[in-house]
């Protein structure tokens, strides 16, 4: 008898629960891609993912030019066996927190800087990957609890894959939430990144910007702004 009742309530909370996470997770999606409220007055707390080489360049250069005073705290996060360009953006950091005394706009939190797990490296198999990429996927969820970023921020390296579905899945859970801003790296001129375009296929990018209008007549939701280099 005991059991009958038990599986009734199962049988009545299992609809429930799923028609819940339904809701949820369209509620999630029709508010993805809105604009941040107004910050005029609110410092919004920015996770910046950096890559090797060229991603990190543009990713520089692209944080050159932002709303400073806005866009802090910031925190550079670069896989673990990149050396190069968290040591890029301490310059990066210096050079600003120099502008900001000489032309006495207001100062800036200091950046901090952040290793990251990679899900897998050049030349790593497919099958020691799942290994890895297990355990980069803990230690981004583990960033995402720690940071709480309300914006990030990245242009292709795989390392953004990780944190990108990690606040996503915050987004669902109602642990927080954060504007994805991905950036396509200029080199892609006909065919998006691997991380582009899973981003892009999964609903997971709040905007996703190309450079070259080739690609925006491909991916229609993209939002085509120029060269930024």
């Amino acid at each position: 008898m005991e059991k009958d009742n038990d599986r009734r309530i199962w049988c009545f909370m299992l609809p429930v629960l799923v028609a819940i996470f339904v809701i949820r997770v369209l509620y999630v999606l029709y508010w993805t891609g809105k604009p941040i409220g107004s910050s005029k007055t609110h410092s919004l707390r920015t996770l910046i993912v950096l890559g090797s080489g060229g991603h990190t360049a543009e990713m520089l250069s692209i944080m050159n030019v932002l709303q400073n005073d806005i866009y802090t705290p910031r925190i550079y996060v670069a896989a673990a066996t990149d050396n190069m360009s968290l040591k890029k953006a301490r310059v990066l950091e210096e050079s600003l927190m120099h502008q900001g005394e000489n032309s006495g706009r207001k100062m800036i939190e200091a950046a901090q800087f952040i290793q990251i797990y990679r899900s897998r490296e050049v030349g790593q198999s497919y099958i020691t990957s799942v290994g890895t990429t297990l355990i980069a996927m803990a230690h981004a969820l583990w960033l995402t609890l720690k940071i709480r970023p309300q914006v990030i921020i990245c242009n292709g390296p795989g390392t953004c894959i990780p944190l990108c579905a990690s606040a996503f899945l915050f987004k669902l859970l109602g642990l927080g939430w954060s504007h994805i801003f991905y950036v396509e790296s200029i080199a892609r001129v006909r065919k998006l990144s691997l991380s582009g375009l899973l981003l892009y296929k999964l609903l997971l990018a709040d905007q996703f910007y190309v450079q070259w209008p080739q690609l925006k007549k491909k991916f229609r939701r993209a939002h085509y702004v120029g060269c930024l280099m």
